[in-house]
């Protein structure tokens, strides 16, 4: 693949792995219908996240640090363990584990069978249906402050869910935190923090193991294209949280139902492999 193909799918990265659209479906779409039609691969995907995931430590930078602190603080005694940010700490770990671990597991079927595109496309569909009924019946009446540790397990199955190409880590989430209450904001900020580590760490995992072995682009291309990732998705993050605040996800349902049923449409006249 050319560097003008690395600057699209890069583009493509940061444009929608904030939203609850899934970026890794989108890549894999985008990756059949470039000239040569291969999927840019879940290793692709995974370090290009990195650049994504980086513009959100950069835009809660603050957020970050005090949470850290007040972890640390709470090791040491210095910080109750009730504090807000501390226990904010330990809800991220929490709601990692569940990631980490099916990860792990499914390692090989993550970058093989469910990269089929009927997967994806069916995915797109359910996932979107379901985001829909979350935001019309979810109380939204919760804030962060008062997440529990049985929310943020909740959470970090649903997060867990985008191991899957077209269910969306912001998507499963955030659908998960409506149903259990919580406003717009809050469950899309959350989501975004709850992605730090499990996506630094799948990224950086992916960057060492590809390291010698071939696949559709260079070191240089991908570098590219994270770069790329990064601008385009900090643009994103504050206009996204500044959309959710007022406006409904009705949007982001109907884009995944179209998107999934363009899906299979392409696939039945063999514009798509699967």
């Amino acid at each position: 693949m050319n560097w003008f193909e690395a600057v699209l799918l890069g583009l493509v990265q940061g444009l929608t792995e904030f939203l609850p659209i899934s970026s890794s479906a989108h890549l894999r779409i985008v990756g059949e219908l470039l000239p040569g039609a291969q999927d840019p691969g879940a290793a692709f995907t995974a370090i290009t996240q990195l650049g994504t995931e980086t513009a959100v430590a950069v835009y809660f930078w603050k957020d970050i640090v005090r949470i850290v602190k007040a972890w640390f603080g709470s090791l040491a005694g210095r910080v109750p363990r009730s504090d807000p940010d501390a226990r904010m700490g330990w809800l991220i770990i929490v709601g990692t584990l569940p990631i980490v671990i099916l990860g792990l597991l499914f390692e090989d079927q993550i970058e093989t069978t469910f990269r089929s595109l009927w997967i994806v496309a069916t995915m797109l569909i359910v996932f979107g249906i379901i985001l829909a009924v979350a935001d019309a019946v979810g109380r939204q009446d919760r804030d962060l402050g008062r997440l529990t540790y049985k929310h943020g397990i909740l959470y970090g199955f649903a997060q867990a869910l985008a191991l899957i190409p077209g269910v969306s880590r912001s998507g499963g989430t955030i659908t998960a935190g409506l149903l259990m209450g919580y406003t717009r904001e809050a469950a899309a900020r959350y989501a975004f923090l709850l992605a730090i580590p499990a996506v630094f760490g799948s990224g950086f995992f992916q960057l060492f193991k590809s390291i010698g072995e071939p696949g559709p682009f260079g070191p240089a291309e991908t570098a590219l294209a994270t770069l790329v990732a990064f601008v385009v998705g900090f643009i994103i993050i504050g206009w996204f949280l500044r959309y959710v605040s007022t406006r409904s996800y009705r949007l982001f349902v109907w884009y995944r139902i179209g998107l999934g049923l363009a899906i299979y449409l392409m696939l039945g006249l063999g514009v798509l492999t699967p």
